[in-house]
């Protein structure tokens, strides 16, 4: 497994909307994740790849001269637990750094909310250092109250 930079509009396309149809549990409204799918592809976009099957994927936001966002990620459900999300986000740790940003965020579902998968997403994104922000629960609506998680990377 290896982790390759995708330039390519459509093949971003492809790779995210494989795997993010593959996670119901997590992205599991449509038109978010067509959303998500659609810009994805012009954002820098990282895979991670078993010789030419894609097995995850992260992609980066810049949001100002300072900050990057993980915009979305995903991995294959069988692959789960395997170290891949970690080797992506090392990646886009090393693209956020080598572009000279001082933090880089993520937006998850807050705590406050049941859902069990998103409680390991949590957990994985503490685990690669992350620190709660701030909760807003407007962002998102009510019924999915949105957790920004930042990390400085300085």
């Amino acid at each position: 497994m290896n982790i390759k930079e995708i330039h390519d509009k459509q093949e971003k396309r492809e790779i995210s909307e494989r795997i993010l149809k593959s996670l119901p549990n997590w992205f599991g409204i449509p038109e978010s994740t067509q959303e998500y799918i659609n810009k994805s592809s012009n954002l820098p976009f990282f895979a991670a790849m078993d010789e030419i099957k894609p097995l995850g994927f992260i992609s980066i936001k810049e949001n100002n001269q300072y900050t990057t966002e993980i915009y979305v990620m995903g991995v294959l459900p069988d692959y789960h637990k395997q170290g891949i999300g970690r080797d992506l986000f090392n990646r886009a740790l090393s693209f956020t750094k080598d572009h000279g940003y001082e933090f880089l965020q993520v937006k998850t579902l807050d705590e406050s909310h049941p859902d069990i998968y998103c409680t390991d997403t949590r957990k994985f994104y503490l685990s690669m250092g992350f620190k709660p922000l701030e909760c807003l629960p407007e962002l998102w609506g009510e019924e999915n109250p949105c957790l920004i998680m930042i990390q400085c990377i300085r």
